[in-house]
């Protein structure tokens, strides 16, 4: 798989993500993925500094971006 496809595949998680997130005022975007293993994130608007947002992070994001590119081994969510 190249890197677009990857990347592809990761775009369609957050889109599946995206309106879970924008119904709390939050968003998130894709910043990286490095080594074709690790995804770099950055959670926006009321995401920022909730105090759920590291368990709407593994719970959600990264099952749901593994569940699309099963490669992906670590999810980061990257401060502002």
């Amino acid at each position: 798989m190249t890197n677009e496809e990857l990347i592809s595949k990761i775009e369609i998680a957050l889109d599946e993500i995206r309106p879970f997130l924008q119904s709390d005022g939050g968003d998130i975007s894709l910043l990286s993925v490095e080594d074709g293993k690790i995804v770099k994130v950055q959670l926006e608007g009321a995401c920022v500094g909730c105090s759920v947002n590291q368990m709407t992070l593994k719970s959600g994001v990264e099952l749901t971006i593994k569940k699309h590119a099963p490669q992906i081994e670590q999810v980061i969510n990257v401060e502002a």
